[in-house]
């Protein structure tokens, strides 16, 4: 539509930043949600490995209801399966399908790309917190501590993750992206201390796999909820590290092509 002066109404142009932003991560949330093998590893497995570990004694989990134990470490696993296994088989292959490369050429800024990104990881987290605690609440599960530190732990975990993705998915090849985060996701499952506690892997062995951002958000959240116990400052300080050196490598080294 055109005035009488020959100007266009309404005028033209991009719509603001935070409308774009919150456009594209409503967009990133619902293909995330909508996706059958991106909800298999953030919402079934992780249901189904609640339910079954604290139902049946399979694991030694130590003294204590066993849904105490593994409820803590299945929300670091869920926060894991969306921030690094889904985002980054999701990011490699929208790189390889050329969909990065469209969109870098939007007026959306390729940081707000990624804010949209990691905004939607959120939205996708929230969801998955909710529904794991309803059933680990329904399991008998009785969670203590500060919820500001729980919160501290998974938006820490959740900026490891991502820039571990990140930079898996912006280096890669799609198919290798596949593979590859789909191991992580099996051997930080099994060795991160998430279900099998990490002093069944003797003293040199929980040292060295304390270090991993999984074992480091796992052995946080069962601090403060299953211990009740203060700030974990250990635990936040590796996945402070984590996150930084993460989003760093993956904001020099990822290829948009």
């Amino acid at each position: 539509m055109t005035t009488a002066s020959g100007t266009y109404a309404p005028k033209p142009g991009a719509a603001p930043l935070p409308r774009m932003i919150a456009a594209q991560a409503a967009l990133e949330a619902r293909m995330l949600l909508r996706n059958g093998e991106q909800l298999l590893l953030t919402v079934v497995i992780p249901t189904l490995l609640l339910v079954l570990f604290s139902s049946v004694d399979i694991v030694d989990t130590g003294k204590g209801k066993a849904v105490d134990f593994l409820a803590p470490g299945i929300l670091a696993l869920a926060v894991m399966s969306t921030a690094f296994t889904g985002q980054a088989i999701a990011t490699g292959f929208e790189r390889r399908y050329g969909v990065l490369k469209r969109l870098a050429a939007s007026p959306l800024p390729r940081w707000g790309l990624m804010t949209a990104k990691t905004a939607s990881v959120l939205v996708t987290e929230v969801l998955q917190v909710i529904l794991l605690t309803v059933i680990a609440l329904a399991l008998g599960w009785s969670p203590h501590g500060d919820p500001a530190a729980v919160l501290l732990l998974l938006v820490l975990g959740t900026a490891a993750f991502s820039g571990l993705g990140l930079l898996m998915a912006g280096t890669l090849k799609a198919e290798a992206t596949l593979a590859a985060a789909n191991l992580v996701f099996l051997l930080l499952l099994v060795g991160g201390g998430v279900i099998v506690p990490l002093d069944k892997f003797g003293s040199a062995g929980q040292h060295i796999l304390g270090l991993l951002p999984i074992s480091a958000l796992s052995d946080g959240l069962r601090d403060v909820l299953q211990h009740g116990a203060g700030m974990p400052w250990g635990d936040l300080g590796i996945l402070a590290v984590w996150a930084v050196v993460g989003l760093a490598a993956a904001g020099k080294f990822f290829r948009w092509e």
